[in-house]
């Protein structure tokens, strides 16, 4: 574990998510320390993408108990959630592609030189983005330059450190490397370890591909069926591991449609 996590940021404990007769979440817990990458792996339908809706204040638990900063909280709502710490970024990235950079990194929360009028501070913007992205090593052209001209990578990169700017203390990454090329994917993933080595952010971590993503995830969380079924350091476990307990999956699947 990273020598930031220094404290428990979030702790889920027995989570559950109905729909009528469909159970997507079953007795679900977890916790992510201060300064931790947590891998949450699993297969379409496993239950990921509802347990990252509850996290970010989207929909609501049907039964369980959420923990902030040690501390009971409701997420009624996404602006809850953010008003906590809680940023996701998503494979869509909510960048609008016509901005460019520094106006996609204050995007919902402008700089205005103030009067009635409330033009926009691009001086200020522009300074506060070219110095917090040199900060966090981001390599792109320049700040002024539309977003739809930096590659995938560089608009992934755009993307969390806009999070991370706006004071993110739990960073959640849907399939950060999702469609990247091996080299976009490095810089993505060096990004990561930077934010890890070098502040308390928490980052969840959602992926398919946990190969690409093993080397800097602090602890491995599997879901399956819409429970926790696996939960290891990293340090403890192998990307070998992970392969022959989704090997066995696939296996006693195939099995069971046959069996039908």
């Amino acid at each position: 574990m990273s020598s930031k996590a220094n404290g428990e940021l979030l702790r889920i404990e027995h989570v559950a998510k109905r729909y009528g007769q469909v159970v997507a979440l079953r007795d679900v817990n977890l916790q992510v320390n201060r300064g931790e990458v947590l891998g949450l792996l699993g297969d379409n339908g496993a239950g990921k993408s509802t347990l990252v809706k509850i996290i970010m204040g989207y929909i609501q638990p049907s039964a369980g108990q959420i923990f902030f900063e040690g501390q009971p909280v409701d997420l009624k709502s996404v602006a809850l959630a953010r008003a906590l710490g809680i940023e996701a970024v998503y494979q869509d990235l909510a960048l609008i592609n016509e901005l460019n950079v520094y106006r996609n990194m204050f995007l919902q929360s402008e700089v205005t030189k103030g009067g009635p009028l409330g033009i926009l501070n691009d001086k200020q913007m522009r300074e506060a983005s070219l110095r917090h992205l040199e900060n966090m090593g981001v390599n792109i052209p320049s700040v002024d330059v539309p977003v739809v001209k930096l590659s995938g990578g560089q608009r992934q990169a755009i993307a969390v450190a806009r999070s991370v700017y706006q004071d993110a203390k739990l960073l959640l990454l849907d399939e950060p490397t999702a469609a990247m090329g091996a080299k976009e994917s490095a810089q993505i993933l060096d990004l990561i370890q930077r934010l890890k080595d070098e502040s308390e952010v928490g980052i969840i971590i959602i992926a398919h591909n946990y190969a690409q993503i093993f080397d800097v995830c602090d602890r491995i969380n599997l879901i399956r069926g819409g429970r926790i079924v696996f939960d290891k350091p990293t340090a403890e476990t192998s990307v070998q591991e992970l392969t022959d307990m989704v090997v066995n999956e696939y296996r006693t699947a195939r099995q069971a449609v046959h069996a039908g």
